[in-house]
């Protein structure tokens, strides 16, 4: 297969997988290389329209029929890429698709309704399906599709539930009942009215014609108060004008004095001007004539002085030469003195850490191997109690045994008793029982030992050993 050259049109586009593509390339035209695989999908929105089943917070069932404009994102390349992975092998109008964007809408709207009641559905029918929009267009995001036009239509009863109809002939009755009322307290305003308007008009009257009096005097004062403040304004304004005048005829004469002050002053500064630009001249050439005198006598002493400076500065130099180098001398041999001091320190100090790190070293490996024999004994003795059926008693007779407990037992109590060489002797003269008295001694000490066995029992916990018997409280 050669190469070939794809174009889509305005309302498609190209993906584009296969050779040199790690997923998929979304192009409006391309070349199609060996290896790769390229399908057209169209973006184009299309129209859904459903009738939703749902059913509010009372289980009051409805039907919300709704049209859907729905389409690929296609603003947005990450939309696109879900879109064309997901959706476009289906066609647009295919069942699959539908069925798809059918359950998003009935889901998001069956959720919402179910959480408000047939009241709140009814009254905030905006709200309400805002919300379904705002829900349905967060299910739609991962396939890449936007919500480009919503139509909802007006809520429908579902047959045999005839809620709305219900809900919309009470709220006929109610406004008929209202718009009674109201004609009612219209026709009691009027009449109220009427009565009112007609003691206002006479109130009124009475009032205007008192104000009316008053407002004659009032102004017949205010008239002759006006008379005398304009007279009294006109006096001022003359008296003011003389006083402008007469400040104007002061200001004018000192303004004459002045300029004849400042002409006669610039005459004289114009005078002595003339003296002192003779006299800076004058002092200019004495000045020039002891620069010359100054040069002269550098010249004739300069030569000898620049001999001496120089050889007194070469004199400087070497004293100080001498001196640099001893410094540096003394400076070096106390480095080297010190740096020698610095190593010596140094290894005392590596030494004794290397010593430290390895007594840390040995206490960490013994606490490791102490650990490490702690778990195996705690593995050692579960295993143990798990096989005896998680008998205690049994454990613990069998760790006695196994570590020879009462072998050393025995032997401590020999060594206890030894050397004191107890002897029983049980003496009969033949009389009743004869032999028989005799063991009857014997049989008592053997019944001396369940006692002693519950008193160890109580004191210890540790129960005998099988082949001695049991506790009288274990038998019974």
């Amino acid at each position: 297969m050669g190469f070939l050259y794809r174009v889509a049109s305005a309302s498609e586009y190209l993906a584009i997988t296969g050779y040199r593509i790690s997923d998929i390339k979304l192009a409006k035209k391309a070349w199609i290389l060996p290896g790769q695989s390229c399908t057209k999908f169209d973006i184009s929105p299309v129209n859904y329209t459903f009738e939703v089943q749902a059913m509010s917070a009372e289980k009051l069932p409805f039907i919300l029929p709704a049209v859907f404009t729905i389409g690929p994102r296609a603003d947005n390349d990450d939309s696109l890429l879900k879109y064309a992975k997901l959706i476009s092998p289906h066609d647009k109008l295919s069942n699959h698709v539908k069925e798809l964007v059918q359950g998003v809408i009935e889901g998001e709207t069956r959720v919402l309704a179910a959480s408000m009641t047939m009241e709140e559905i009814f009254k905030g029918t905006k709200s309400f399906k805002e919300e379904v929009f705002e829900k349905v267009q967060l299910e739609l995001n991962q396939f890449g599709l936007i919500i480009y036009n919503a139509n909802v239509k007006q809520l429908v009863d579902v047959r045999g539930h005839e809620y709305f109809s219900y809900l919309g002939q009470k709220t006929q009755q109610e406004a008929a009942n209202q718009a009674k009322v109201d004609v009612a307290e219209a026709k009691m305003k009027g009449e109220i009215g009427a009565k009112e308007r007609d003691g206002h008009t006479k109130q009124n009257a009475a009032k205007v014609d008192a104000e009316t009096k008053i407002f004659a005097t009032q102004r017949q004062g205010e008239g002759k108060k006006e008379e005398v403040r304009v007279f009294t304004e006109v006096k001022v304004f003359e008296n003011k004008r003389e006083a402008e005048v007469a400040e104007a005829n002061a200001e004018l004469a000192m303004k004459k004095a002045e300029w004849e002050r400042q002409s006669k002053l610039a005459q004289v500064e114009a005078a002595k001007a003339v003296a002192i630009r003779d006299a800076e001249l004058q002092m200019e050439v004495e000045r020039r004539n002891g620069m010359r005198q100054t040069e002269k006598l550098k010249a004739e002493f300069l030569s000898k002085a620049t001999v001496d400076y120089e050889m007194k500065v070469q004199e400087a130099n070497w004293e100080l030469y001498k001196r640099q180098k001893a410094a540096e001398a003394a400076l070096y041999e106390e480095v080297k003195t010190a740096d020698a001091r610095k190593a010596a320190a140094e290894a005392a100090f590596f030494a004794r850490q290397r010593e430290a790190e390895g007594q840390l070293y040995a206490k960490k490996k013994e606490a490791e191997g102490l650990m490490a024999l702690a778990e195996a004994q705690n593995t050692y003795l579960s295993s143990l109690l798990s096989a005896l059926g998680g008998d205690y008693n049994a454990l613990r007779d069998y760790l006695m045994i196994n570590n020879g407990m009462y072998q050393d037992i025995a032997r401590i109590n020999a060594e206890a008793i030894k050397g004191l060489q107890p002897k029983l002797s049980v003496w009969t003269n033949g009389g009743e029982g004869g032999e028989g008295a005799a063991m009857k001694e014997v049989a008592g000490i053997y019944r001396m030992l369940p006692p002693l066995l519950n008193t160890v029992h109580e004191q210890t916990g540790m129960l005998p050993p099988a082949w001695m018997g049991k506790l009288q409280a274990q038998a019974n």
